[in-house]
């Protein structure tokens, strides 16, 4: 029976290093951080918190859910990560997303929505050759490398593609060593890790099948529903009330871990896992998950 591996979510802004140290002690493999410049809610920067976490914790390893890499210069970014990753004795793990679902960071930022997706496949090109190869030089539509070399190395940083499309099923195929699609029924990943196999040049090794999802868990099932839906309403400023039974984990023990067994029926090795309940339940949510759902699968 394959081993899977669970993530947790870092829960608030402005206790990183606390969230990640129980985090660590509850079992979890992942703790994650997610990223936007500007949102609907507060929300931090992905990688100053995770390195906050590397810097409270010994053993478990970080994952970014996800980087919005066209918002950084590739060169930039490349120099963070490697960073990261030396600090955090090469725990860390990167996730990738375009971003466009709140169009006014990239006007903040300088950067037009409609070039994120050749903009990212660009920069996975750039940081990848940075991260292994010294005196790189590299002249694409928008970035160009004099002969630089970057120090120190990582090596090769493990990248989870993240999306819904099928471009992003594509860069997967051409830049991932994971798929994290987030908002998917078990079908949707089932059939997604069909098609990365299909577009992969045979010669690449298949990549690790995971999946970024929000968890409600409550002994009461129509409490656990209705504080999923009341969060991610607000989260994505849309109805979500018929959507949660569709694309989030929530109910009590039982149906959750009834949910949970079809997404690795369909082939997820990687589960992580982002609270979506309010702020006080947020710390039992987590605990509930560990004890009384996580605990019937092999890890």
């Amino acid at each position: 029976m394959t081993n899977i591996e669970f993530g947790i979510g870092l829960r608030r802004l402005d206790n990183v290093s606390d969230d990640a140290k129980i985090a660590e002690d509850l079992g979890y493999s992942y703790i994650c951080a997610g990223e936007h410049v500007f949102f609907y809610g507060p929300i931090n920067n992905g990688l100053i918190a995770l390195a906050a976490a590397a810097g409270a914790t010994s053993s478990i390893k970080l994952i970014s859910t996800i980087t919005l890499v066209p918002l950084y210069p590739p060169a930039m970014l490349a120099k963070q990560v490697a960073t990261l990753a030396t600090i955090s004795g090469n725990r860390f793990n990167l996730g990738v997303g375009v971003g466009g679902e709140f169009a006014k960071e990239f006007e903040a930022c300088g950067v037009p929505v409609n070039e994120r997706g050749a903009r990212t496949n660009e920069a996975l090109e750039v940081m990848q050759q940075l991260w292994t190869e010294d005196n790189v030089e590299f002249n694409g539509r928008y970035t160009t490398l004099p002969g630089v070399t970057l120090e120190p190395k990582p090596g090769n940083i493990p990248i989870w593609i993240s999306g819904r499309s099928d471009a992003a099923l594509k860069r997967c195929a051409n830049y991932g060593s994971g798929w994290l699609p987030y908002m998917y029924t078990p079908d949707m990943l089932s059939d997604s890790i069909k098609k990365i196999s299909s577009y992969r040049a045979p010669e690449k090794p298949e990549i690790d099948p995971g999946l970024f999802i929000f968890c409600s868990v409550h002994p009461d099932r129509d409490t656990a529903l209705q504080m999923a839906s009341d969060r991610l309403s607000k989260q994505y400023n849309q109805d979500f009330s018929q959507l949660v039974g569709k694309y989030a984990i929530a109910g009590n023990p039982d149906d959750c871990i009834a949910r949970i067994q079809e997404y690795i029926d369909a082939g997820a090795t990687t589960i992580i896992f982002n609270s979506a309940c309010p702020q006080h339940h947020v710390i039992e949510n987590e605990r509930l998950l560990a004890a009384e759902v996580l605990s019937a699968f092999p890890r």
